[in-house]
């Protein structure tokens, strides 16, 4: 039997859901007996769609049996999608809900399929994790991913949900990475309006901007303010077992919302349908939850409220 090749198409190397996703599609190429080429997109879309029509049109490597890729900006890549099935080349999409998968897989023969986290899903449970800490009202800054993700506007949705309708809502944008919401939370915190800002939970899209804002939030130059925010809650996404989960059990964040890597998942799907034929769905969801789950949460919100009060 042919040993199958996928090439996998990542953001970038630096978040820790990225860096998991290629851990996973690595494991799953070693259990599998296949080969895997990892990209890694800068998040860029531009470069991200230059690097898949390098390896669909190249001449001097053969073509792989599958792309599996996760969108770096607003687009799934269309157009690439459509050279790659074209080329006989299969074609997966991870954490992205997309239209043009239903023409694709009347059109082509080759394996052509989601696999994705419900992101709307994942902004509800970090809406009900608001909940729990704040359950009498109060202020929220939430560090969203860039404005071009649809799983940031998705995530943003789901939270504006499930959280409280008495529970402000600031909102500032970073690139999924510590550093870029360290950035654009020191620079907020500069401000004099910030000074004057009650901000009573930190909720990040990812974890590692929210370690980027708490880092932002522990370098303010006010002795009083800085004590002000010593006890805020940071809550992230993503909940990697060595990262997310450990920054809770340290108690650097308040709570994460773990979300299964899917490259191996979808390395196994791809093979199994190239080798079986077996007819996919057209869309497959991950299931995400809370870490620690909201009832715990809620029973530690009320224990810190109780000894502010005491």
């Amino acid at each position: 039997m042919k040993k199958l090749k996928f090439v996998i198409s990542l953001t970038n190397c630096e978040n820790d859901y990225q860096i998991a996703q290629a851990t996973s599609a690595q494991e799953a190429s070693e259990r599998l007996g296949l080969d895997v080429e990892l990209l890694y997109a800068e998040n860029d879309a531009i470069l991200q769609s230059q690097q898949l029509l390098n390896v669909i049109q190249s001449r001097s490597c053969p073509r792989p049996d599958g792309i599996i890729f996760e969108p770096a900006g607003g687009t799934a890549l269309p157009q690439v999608a459509k050279a790659a099935v074209s080329a006989g080349i299969g074609w997966a999409v991870l954490n992205r809900e997309v239209e043009y998968l239903a023409e694709l897989r009347r059109t082509f023969k080759v394996p052509v399929f989601s696999l994705t986290s419900d992101h709307e899903e994942i902004g509800r449970i970090q809406g009900k994790q608001i909940a729990a800490l704040l359950p009498a009202g109060g202020s929220v800054l939430l560090v969203q991913g860039p404005g071009e993700s649809l799983a940031a506007k998705q995530r943003t949705t789901g939270m504006n949900e499930t959280k409280p309708a008495h529970v402000q809502v600031k909102m500032m944008r970073a690139n999924w990475t510590e550093a870029s919401a360290y950035k654009i939370v020191s620079s907020w915190l500069r401000l004099s309006t910030s000074q004057q800002a009650q901000i009573n939970v930190v909720a990040a899209q990812d974890d590692s901007m929210a370690l980027g804002a708490r880092k932002a939030f522990q370098e303010i130059a006010a002795a009083a303010l800085r004590d002000h925010y010593r006890a805020t809650p940071f809550l992230g996404i993503d909940g990697m077992p060595e990262t997310g989960q450990e920054c809770v059990r340290q108690g650097l964040l308040a709570a994460t919302v773990v979300v299964p890597t899917n490259t191996g998942q979808a390395i196994e799907m791809m093979a199994r349908t190239l080798q079986t034929g077996v007819i996919l769905p057209e869309r497959t969801f991950t299931l995400a939850t809370s870490y620690p789950p909201i009832e715990e949460l809620a029973k530690k919100s009320g224990v810190k409220s109780r000894a502010r009060g005491a």
